[in-house]
């Protein structure tokens, strides 16, 4: 059994409130949920007005299989949102 991971660390400027930042990570998610086969949360900063950092989760029974489908994520996500990307960090485990 192998387990894809990432991270993705996004900045969004223009969120002045945690209601805002909630109602953008909310959809997002549930974009994401609805396209891919995934686990997906907000998993750190959650009272921090302007930093998003979503996890992601699949299990595979490849390593290839595991990280095409989490970079697939990584790109709709980007795809998706006017939040600027800082960082990814995905590991297969």
């Amino acid at each position: 059994m192998i387990i894809g991971t990432g991270k993705v660390y996004l900045y969004a400027s223009w969120v002045h409130s945690l209601k805002e930042k909630r109602s953008i990570v909310k959809s997002l998610i549930n974009k994401v949920k609805h396209k891919f086969n995934v686990s997906i949360a907000e998993i750190e900063n959650l009272d921090m007005h302007q930093s998003i950092v979503i996890g992601i989760a699949c299990v595979s029974n490849s390593s290839k299989h595991a990280n095409i489908c989490i970079q697939n994520v990584i790109e709709y996500i980007e795809q998706n949102t006017d939040a600027v990307i800082e960082n990814i960090e995905v590991e297969m485990r």
